[in-house]
């Protein structure tokens, strides 16, 4: 009886398809499509950018309202300049025009230019000597911050915008 196996070995016998290199190159563009699409819905469902409004009807028309408030500031000749202490988280504001009285309190947002978490409504309060407002703010993210400032009573807006925490000294106006 004859050993075929030793004595005959077939030459031409490929090797199994997991050790060539063809089959992985060929799945491995697909898997990273896989891959990326998984990586890709994480990210959307993690990070909500707040962007989209639900009542964009509501938004449009008080468009006009807020062109009100910032004309009716710019006949007052309204500005505003803040100093904000890193340390404390302390604001100091000094309003600045021709109003016939300082309101007794201010409200001012802080408003991420992308996140609207971030978002923060601050009350200023007028201070003893009657030139100044006073209030403090939450801990804020690094980033562009736009800032919105009016009464109580709405009847008129400055804002700003800033980049925290870099500057510490801010200017508002109707503008």
């Amino acid at each position: 009886m004859t050993d075929f196996s030793t004595s005959n070995p077939t030459p031409n016998v490929p090797p199994p398809w997991y050790k060539q290199f063809w089959p992985w190159f060929l799945m491995f563009f697909p898997a990273l499509a896989v891959v990326g699409g998984i990586i890709t819905i994480i990210l959307a469902i993690e990070s909500d950018d707040g962007l989209v409004t639900d009542n964009y009807y509501k938004k449009g028309l008080a468009i006009n309202q807020t062109l009100d408030q910032k004309q009716h500031a710019l006949k007052l000749n309204l500005t505003a300049d803040a100093d904000w202490d890193q340390l404390t988280q302390a604001i100091s504001l000094r309003l600045n025009g021709n109003l016939p009285e300082l309101p007794a309190r201010l409200t001012m947002h802080l408003a991420h230019t992308t996140r609207a978490k971030q978002d923060q409504v601050i009350t200023l309060f007028l201070s003893p000597d009657k030139n100044s407002y006073t209030g403090r703010v939450k801990t804020v993210q690094q980033g562009n911050w736009i800032i919105i400032l009016e009464p109580e009573n709405q009847d008129w807006r400055i804002n700003g915008r800033v980049t925290l925490p870099k500057q510490n000294k801010w200017h508002l106006t109707s503008i």
